[in-house]
Formats: C-alpha cells, sequence, structure tokens
C-alpha cells in the first residue's frame, strides 16, 4: 500500500512536470517512456492489490473458521475434561479388572498348559488306540475269514448230519428190534444165571473153607519160621559163648603153664587184690572180641529182619528163605566143628 502511496505521488510528480513540459514547446520522449513504464507498473501493481485483498479476505474468512472451530475445540475440550473427571472412577475400575484379567489370564495359561500336555497324551493315546484299531481291523478280517470257513464247515456238517439221523432212524428200528430178541436173551439168560449163581455159592463155599485152611496153614509155617529161626540164633549164640569159654580156658591154662604160682601171688600182692580177682581180670575180654562179638550181634539181628521181610512178602519167597536158613546152618556147622576141636 505504501508503494502504491509512492507511485501515485510519482504519477502526480510526473503530471505536473507534464504540465509544466506542456507548457514548454517541446517534451522530452524520456518523460513519455517512463510515463508508461510507471503506468504498467500501476497496473501490475493494482492486479497485486487485488489479488492480495482477495487472499486477505480468504486468510480472514480462515481465521475466522480456525477462532469458530477453537471455540468449537475448547467448548469440546471443556466436555472432555468434564467426562475424564467422570470416567476417572471408571478407568481406575477398569485398572482392577484388567488386574484381575491378567491374574486370570496367568491362571488361564497355567490351564492352558497342562491341557496341552493332556492334549499331548491324549495324542499318544490316540495313536496307541489307532495301532490298536489297525490290529483289531486285522482280526476281524481274520475273523470274517473264520466265520465264512466256519459257515461251510457248519453246511457241510449239517449235510452230513441229516444223512445220520437217516442212518439213525434205521439204526433204532434195528435196535427195537434187537432190544425185543434182548429181552427174550434177558428170560433165558436170568434163568441160567439164577442157576450158575446157586452152583457158584456153593463153590465160594469150598473155596473159603479152603481159604480158611490154607491161611491157618500160613501162619502155621510162618510162626515155624520165626520159632526156627529164634532156635537157631539161640543155639549159634551158644555156640559162640562156648567157643569163646572154650578159648579163654586155653589162655588161661596157657597163661598158667607160663606164670609160676609165686608169679601169680606176687603180682597179685603188687595190684593188692586176691587170687581169684587177678583171674578174673586176666579172663576180661579185650576190645577186638567184643567189637566182633557186637558185630555178630548186628548180623543175627539183620538175618532175623531179612527172614522177618521174607515170611511177609508176596509169594514165591521159599527159594529165598531156604537159602538164608542154609546160610545159618552152614554157619552153626562151622561154629559146631570149631567148639569140637577146640573141646579136645
Amino acid at each position: 500500500q505504501q508503494e502504491k502511496e509512492d507511485l501515485q505521488e510519482k504519477l502526480k510528480l510526473r503530471e505536473h512536470l507534464s504540465q509544466a513540459a506542456g507548457k514548454s514547446e517541446s517534451p522530452s520522449k524520456n518523460i513519455d517512456l517512463e510515463l508508461k513504464q510507471l503506468q504498467c507498473k500501476l497496473k501490475n501493481l493494482h492486479n497485486e492489490i487485488t489479488k492480495q485483498s482477495t487472499t486477505i479476505k480468504f486468510l480472514k474468512n480462515e481465521a475466522q473458521e480456525k477462532e469458530e472451530r477453537i471455540r468449537g475445540l475448547q467448548a469440546k475440550n471443556s466436555r472432555l475434561e468434564r467426562d475424564l473427571s467422570m470416567k476417572r472412577p471408571l478407568i481406575e475400575d477398569l485398572r482392577s479388572r484388567l488386574k484381575a484379567s491378567q491374574a486370570n489370564e496367568k491362571t488361564h495359561n497355567e490351564t492352558l498348559e497342562s491341557l496341552e500336555r493332556k492334549v499331548k497324551t491324549l495324542t499318544a493315546d490316540c495313536s496307541n488306540k489307532k495301532t490298536s484299531i489297525d490290529s483289531l481291523k486285522q482280526r476281524l478280517d481274520t475273523a470274517t475269514k473264520e466265520k465264512s470257513q466256519f459257515e461251510a464247515m457248519y453246511h457241510k456238517a449239517k449235510d452230513e448230519l441229516e444223512k445220520k439221523d437217516l442212518k439213525l432212524t434205521n439204526l433204532e428200528t434195528k435196535i427195537t428190534e434187537t432190544e425185543c430178541a434182548m429181552t427174550e436173551l434177558q428170560t433165558t439168560t436170568s434163568q441160567q444165571l439164577h442157576d450158575l449163581a446157586k452152583q457158584n455159592e456153593q463153590a465160594l463155599e469150598a473155596v473159603q473153607k479152603k481159604l480158611l485152611l490154607s491161611s491157618d496153614k500160613v501162619e502155621e509155617f510162618i510162626s515155624f519160621v520165626k520159632a526156627l529161626t529164634r532156635e537157631l540164633q539161640h543155639s549159634i549164640q551158644e555156640l559162640r559163648t562156648k567157643i569163646k569159654q572154650a578159648r579163654k580156658m586155653g589162655e588161661m591154662r596157657a597163661c598158667r603153664k607160663g606164670l609160676s604160682q609165686e608169679s601169680v601171688q606176687l603180682a597179685a600182692s603188687i595190684l593188692n587184690v586176691s587170687r581169684t580177682d587177678l583171674e578174673e581180670i586176666l579172663e576180661v575180654e579185650d576190645d577186638e572180641e567184643t567189637a566182633k562179638t557186637k558185630m555178630e550181634f548186628e548180623k543175627d539181628k539183620e538175618w532175623l529182619q531179612y527172614v522177618q521181610k521174607l515170611t511177609e512178602a508176596q509169594f514165591p519167597f521159599a527159594s529165598y528163605l531156604m537159602d538164608a536158613i542154609l546160610e545159618k546152618l552152614n554157619e552153626k556147622k562151622k561154629l559146631i566143628e570149631e567148639c569140637i576141636s577146640l573141646m579136645k
């Protein structure tokens, strides 16, 4: 606007100068050119001024709109502040709820983890069950095959049964015929059996009598064998004692011959015993003799037990019993010969 004023002043000066030059007879060309330039500038400035005025109007409108917006925003801000003050307790409540929800989320996460573990175990179980189902399917296939085979066998067996039923009916007719024949036979055989039973009773009575006699004889024989064995053993023991006494007598005689009466008396006085006691001491058996007698007693005992077993054993036992008794008789014979030789 100041430039506009400067230009207007310059134009006024130019006009004044032009008027002064008009008074003069020849205006210069330079002044005209400057005037033209100034007019052009003035036009340009006028255009710019119009543009700026339009922009100023536009800016004023924008400023008014912005002021209105600012007022609206301020009102909105005040409303928001009021809402915020009202919503603070709600926010705090929401925060507490958020904390609770976070705690619940932790528990939910834990439950989720446990559920995931369960899902894993269930998947493993499912895989195992799938394998078991596959095996069961295979079994079912085999079972169906077996079923078809058994059905075929059943039909075959049914046909065979029908054939056998026919045979059975034929057999039943034959059985009825045979039963009739059997009844006739039974009547005849019952009579014959009755007669045979009478004969058998008589024969059984005779056999029982014979058995009683034979059992009595066996008992008598066993008692005889026992008495014989006892007598044999007793006689053998007597012979052994006689042989021992004869041997001792011979030894005593030899000892007496070797020892004088004075030496015997001296030995009795040294031992401070009588002469008869000294003889008894000399007559005491040695250890070998006692062991021998003990062995002989044990052998006799075993022999008696053996004979008793033979008599109680099953038949036949006569040969074994004869051998045992002959053995003892031979022993007795040897002992008698030995006794006779010692008595001489």
